[in-house]
């Protein structure tokens, strides 16, 4: 391990392999591109310090130095103990001139000692992903809430803790919950979560999806894109849900719809994306198939009890990176992903540099938006303006080579009129 007083990474020596590929995230990039240039003439987190805890990615450094172009004094931290890219923070640091405190395997109070360090850096902007840094100043760090102008949340996880803090007047700067953005949850948790989870299923266990079943616990952006793949390679969906307008449209979609009591019989295949804890109980997987696999893409290792499971468990086999045998003592075996952790980011790469194009952009539109409104936003949870959703998915578009229809002053004021009918 590499310890420095200004950063601490595995490797530095791994800096030239993680530069290659930040490089080959950036050219998928177009969207966060075209806003780094413009943030390097304009600057405008000139003389600004800026904390970011994300999944330490080399999608993540593009942002990060996107956002030092534009003038922020940056640092960033790991928002999850597994899924650093330890050759992208080596890079950050020795080519990028970035600070970085994470290591991939790091342990939890390691983890913790890593977002206190980076909170060092006192920060006047923040990046969160999963609210560990606006949680930690709030409850252990509030010396530093004088000097925070606002923050900006990536993940549907750290919306919930927002929401909950704001609700029981906690919140002591605004916050933008980026993850609400429609150019964030429409693609990145569709298509992105969609995509980057049965990769990491699949890296992981090297397993047929088609003629599974496999069970989906949650129906939101990220479960919906989940399913919808793991229809799309051939496996029979089950959606476990709670919500009664949510399982309605998985309904509709077309999958079976049921309790997570009843999925645990049949499931070959569980993958929780909810946001909440325990959504496979200890008593779910005990009734699972022997062989039954379990995995999590929700943001934190809540969701899948495997505390409660290590109270029946005899004995625990590594059987390939990040696949683990937990032999039971009901004569059972469950396979466990990533230790119930990110399985996306563990077992794979996290989502593919072009929908995080569209998510870092809003990530960095949306520091630009809290400097801007300065002093005009109360404590309270924002989205940003549709029109930068608009402006985000007009860029994605051009890059892509396609045009697109514009309104006729006739449609404009049709569209904007009571008098017209029939």
């Amino acid at each position: 391990m590499q310890t420095l007083l200004n950063y601490e990474v595995k490797d530095i020596f791994l800096a030239e392999q993680g530069k290659k590929n930040i490089e080959w995230a950036q050219k998928d990039m177009p969207v966060l591109n075209s806003i780094k240039e413009r943030f390097k003439k304009e600057k405008p987190f000139k003389d600004l310090r800026l904390t970011a805890s994300v999944h330490v990615t080399k999608e993540t450094a593009a942002l990060c130095i996107a956002l030092k172009e534009g003038g922020a004094d940056t640092v960033l931290a790991a928002s999850n103990p597994l899924s650093t890219q330890d050759d992208v923070a080596a890079a950050l640091v020795k080519y990028y001139g970035i600070p970085v405190f994470a290591i991939a395997g790091e342990d939890s109070e390691t983890y913790h000692r890593h977002i206190k360090m980076a909170l060092d850096h006192k920060p006047n902007l923040i990046i969160d992903d999963g609210c560990d840094l606006v949680a930690t100043v709030h409850s252990q760090r509030r010396e530093l809430l004088n000097n925070i102008i606002g923050s900006c949340e990536e993940t549907t996880t750290g919306i919930i803790r927002l929401q909950a803090m704001e609700k029981e007047g906690k919140l002591e700067f605004p916050a933008l919950g980026v993850n609400n953005s429609l150019t964030k949850h429409l693609f990145d948790n569709r298509y992105g979560t969609g995509q980057s989870a049965l990769d990491g299923i699949i890296r992981a266990t090297n397993i047929l999806l088609a003629g599974k079943t496999f069970v989906v616990c949650g129906y939101g952006w990220c479960s919906r894109g989940a399913a919808a793949k793991a229809r799309g390679m051939g496996a029979n969906v089950i959606v476990t849900e709670v919500d009664p307008l949510k399982a309605l449209e998985a309904v509709m979609d077309g999958f079976r719809v049921m309790p997570i009591a009843e999925a645990s019989l049949i499931g070959d295949i569980f993958l929780s994306i909810t946001g909440d804890i325990n959504v496979i109980s200890t008593e779910n997987m005990l009734t699972m198939k022997s062989g039954a696999f379990v995995a999590n893409a929700g943001h934190f290792d809540v969701e899948i009890d495997v505390n409660g499971l290590k109270k029946h468990m005899i004995d625990c086999k590594n059987i390939r990176p990040n696949l683990d045998e937990w032999i039971l003592d009901n004569g059972k075996s469950i396979y466990v992903l990533a230790q119930g952790r990110l399985v996306n980011l563990v077992c794979a790469e996290g989502h593919p540099a072009s929908v995080m194009d569209m998510s870092f952009a809003n990530q960095a539109l949306g520091m630009e938006f809290i400097i801007k409104n300065k002093g005009k936003l109360e404590n309270k949870l924002y989205t940003l303006p549709h029109s930068v959703d608009v402006e985000i998915a007009s860029l994605k578009l051009k890059s892509m080579g396609i045009k697109i229809d514009t309104l006729t002053p006739e449609q404009e004021l049709y569209l904007n009129t009571w008098s017209k009918g029939t």
